[in-house]
């Protein structure tokens, strides 16, 4: 194969190279990438000036919005580009959106979004991609893992570096506004045909979804796992706060 055809092949529709295998090597490469990711740029950032703190989060978000831009060209360029299937509307694809206007605005209601659904969701998308057959090293398999590692990384940078936390009220609101927000794409998948959210049917690779049962019952195990992953999620602020309030009353 020229270098040509290799270049081609990175970025064909028809890849021919390894299928991706989930927690494969590359998989598991990729997964030990990303943690490294997080712990250099939170060991950094704690040290660094406020101007190199914003230039790191302008960075994060520049990438944020190329890899997304580049995913649809992408798709558009190989004819997979339809309106049933990349309108900016699965959770990971809006959380991308906010990532970006969080680390530019340091919107704090959008860090709320980012910190609960943000992780939930990019965190499973990472165990369980949704990349097809296009396994290492293709286009689609570094958008994959840049994509919902950014999500994950943005959320941990804001938390352990720019010092951002949740709040009991922070939950409850994630949780009425998620709920709002699968309310509007399951009418949007109603007019359109299509599976945003995967609220319409399972999706087409192996996930988590496929063992809480069939249509429509999953999607209640969906909104119980993630109250409780929400839940996990503010545990450790819920701990300190008690071990501070606790800590207040004994020198009271």
């Amino acid at each position: 194969m020229t270098i040509m055809e290799t270049l081609y092949n990175l970025f064909a529709k028809d890849f021919r190279g390894d299928p991706f295998v989930i927690f494969y090597p590359p998989h598991l490469a990729a997964l030990g990438i990303v943690i490294l990711v997080n712990i250099l740029l939170v060991r950094f950032g704690r040290g660094a000036d406020p101007q190199t703190r914003r230039n790191i989060r302008y960075t994060i978000a520049a990438i944020l919005i190329a890899n997304e831009a580049a995913w649809h060209v992408w798709n558009w360029s190989v004819g997979q580009w339809t309106i049933q299937t990349m309108l900016p509307l699965h959770l990971c694809s809006v959380m991308v959106f906010a990532s970006a206007v969080m680390l530019t605005t340091l919107n704090y209601t959008i860090y709320e979004l980012l910190y609960f659904l943000g992780i939930a969701a990019a965190t499973q998308a990472l165990l369980t991609p949704d990349v097809g057959v296009y396994g290492f090293p293709h286009f689609r398999f570094f958008q994959t893992f840049i994509s919902h590692g950014l999500i994950v990384t943005t959320a941990i940078y804001m938390t352990l570096v720019e010092g951002y936390r949740p709040y009991w009220r922070s939950l409850v609101r994630v949780l009425v506004l998620g709920n709002l927000y699968m309310i509007v794409i399951f009418g949007i998948n109603m007019v359109l045909g299509s599976n945003y959210l995967f609220i319409a049917r399972k999706p087409d690779t192996p996930s988590l979804i496929d063992v809480l049962g069939p249509w429509p019952w999953y999607i209640l195990s969906l909104e119980a796992i993630a109250a409780v992953l929400c839940f996990l999620l503010y545990l450790p602020f819920a701990m300190r706060d008690r071990k501070v309030q606790a800590a207040g009353q004994a020198l009271a």
